[in-house]
């Protein structure tokens, strides 16, 4: 037995469009919905650059640190100084300089002729040498006269990178007071 649909009007009404009424309506809160989704996927995207950017930052500032904590406290004595730079002497008899080039926002060490860039991006790098005797009632400690009387060597730096053209990640100032283990004082 066969069926066949001899009406017209279920066949007119199945093939029939949206009316212009149904149009009006549904554009606006699909327009609506895509601006929505689209402030989303941005804002995700702004967010995950700036996390792995900050993360960038912070992974390269510990491994600046600790590369120079390492050698700080090895080190025999400090030859010179200025607030952007130090020259120490290691364990071997080895001058090893750390530079600061505020133009190029780099910090470099060198040793026996190779120089090795610890840090891009800095903004602000400072050395400052300290004696053993702490201030009384607090954590300072006493300005060194030279550098053959230091002991104690402060850093302090921060670096940031723009993201997307703005300077968005900064990370905050980073210190460390190291303490020369091996100085014959």
């Amino acid at each position: 037995m066969d069926l066949k649909v001899t009406s017209t009007e279920f066949v007119r009404r199945s093939v029939r469009g949206y009316t212009l009424v149904e149009v009006m309506v549904v554009m606006p809160i699909a327009l609506l919905c895509l601006t929505v989704l689209l402030s989303v996927a941005s804002f995700a995207s702004r967010s995950f650059h700036a996390l792995a950017n900050y993360s960038d930052i912070s992974s390269k500032n510990r491994l600046a640190e600790n590369t120079m904590v390492r050698e700080l406290r090895q080190a025999i004595r400090v030859a010179s100084f200025t607030t952007n730079s130090l020259v120490l002497i290691d364990g071997s008899g080895t001058a090893v300089t750390y530079t600061f080039d505020a133009g190029n926002k780099t910090l470099t060490r060198e040793r026996n002729g190779t120089t090795t860039t610890l840090l891009t991006h800095c903004d602000e790098f400072q050395f400052s040498l300290g004696e053993r005797n702490p201030v009384g009632g607090t954590y300072d400690v006493y300005p060194s006269a030279s550098a053959a009387t230091a002991k104690v060597i402060d850093i302090s730096w921060r670096c940031s990178r723009d993201l997307l053209g703005v300077m968005r990640n900064s990370e905050s100032v980073q210190t460390a007071r190291i303490v020369i283990r091996k100085q014959d004082i």
